[in-house]
């Protein structure tokens, strides 16, 4: 009797150490390699120095991380809110569940037609991941994604917003690009000029003299101001152009050749400390009109907004709200400014 007692308690002990084996070999497995194709989420987003977008219909997408900033395509530095909402998307992304069977095949026939390939390095230029990213569930509250290389597809979702979170993705071209058309350091600035061609006397240049601020006709045939520099103003006129940001781009305008060869409105000029210079030109979308109305003329509709046309090639639609603190006449930095 005391040694069957004995059996049944070994018998006991040994089946539940077996138990407790098999238990921590299933949440191994869980958590390993089968349960690697649902991972979609980078935990340290920090870490990444690369994101390489593919779209099915060839169109690529580089994204590099240089510094605090990151470039696109090796040639233009990328919009910091496109790339927020990439950055948390990528950082957050998870599972919502899995589809039922029946699901499964449209599901991958949407993947391989619209799926947008993300491929994610650490800075050091190691992958992290690659993962699909496809079109959205009826509702509009999942995305379709599968891993690379695995067969079960999964409806994700970013916690705590519900949407379909493809177009973090899935943007093009000149929608990646920081649409500023001056973002300029001020201690790197020497020179600005703003040129009036129609109104020559309010055209201007504001040069650094050491540690002061000069502000001078552009023209030599305008006469200097006779009133004294208004206090502060230039050095306020100079922090503006830290960041002027355009509305859209207008690249693809079929009306930007015949624009830029008619007579603009503005032409402002920027020199740096490195030697590099930048040129934007500005020009109303409507007829072309003086900003200030000479008395006895008729009233003008008042501008809203301009196409900005660069020395790089690059064309913008530019709104007055934002740029008239740059269009300034050149009587205005002086204290008995009228305008």
């Amino acid at each position: 009797m005391k040694r069957s007692r004995i059996l049944l308690l070994a018998l006991c002990f040994i089946g539940g150490i077996a138990a407790a084996l098999t238990l921590r070999n299933q949440q191994t497995t869980a958590k390993g390699t089968l349960g690697n194709d649902r991972l979609f989420k980078v935990e340290d987003t920090d870490r990444i120095g690369r994101i390489y977008l593919v779209h099915r219909d060839g169109e690529t997408v580089d994204l590099k991380r240089k510094g605090r900033k990151w470039v696109y395509n090796d040639g233009y530095q990328a919009r910091p809110n496109a790339m927020d909402n990439l950055l948390h998307a990528i950082g957050t992304i998870q599972m919502k569940y899995k589809p039922a069977e029946a699901a499964v095949g449209n599901m991958v026939r949407d993947l391989a037609a619209h799926g947008i390939k993300v491929e994610i390095y650490d800075r050091q230029g190691e992958r992290m991941k690659t993962y699909y990213v496809g079109g959205g569930t009826a509702d509009e509250r999942g995305t379709h994604v599968i891993m690379d290389g695995a067969e079960q597809p999964y409806v994700a979702h970013l916690p705590g917003w519900e949407g379909n979170l493809r177009f973090r993705y899935n943007l093009r071209g000149d929608d990646w690009r920081d649409k500023s058309v001056f973002a300029e350091e001020h201690e790197k600035v020497t020179r600005i000029s703003v040129e009036y061609p129609r109104q020559k006397d309010k055209s201007f240049v504001l040069e650094k003299k050491g540690n002061n601020l000069e502000v001078k006709p552009y023209y030599p045939t305008t006469p200097e101001a006779k009133s004294p520099p208004a206090p502060g103003r230039a050095e306020a006129y100079l922090y503006e152009y830290e960041s002027m940001v355009a509305e859209a781009f207008e690249n693809n305008n079929p009306r930007q050749d015949s624009i830029r060869q008619t007579l603009p409105f503005s032409i402002i000029r920027v020199a740096r400390t490195d030697g590099s210079t930048r040129e934007v030109r500005l020009w109303p979308v409507r007829p072309l009109v003086t900003m200030w109305e000479s008395v006895g003329e008729t009233p003008q509709q008042p501008v809203e907004r301009y196409f900005a046309g660069t020395d790089k090639g690059d064309f913008f639609l530019v709104q007055h709200r934002v740029f008239r603190r740059i269009l300034m006449p050149y009587s205005s930095f002086f204290a008995e400014a009228k305008e």
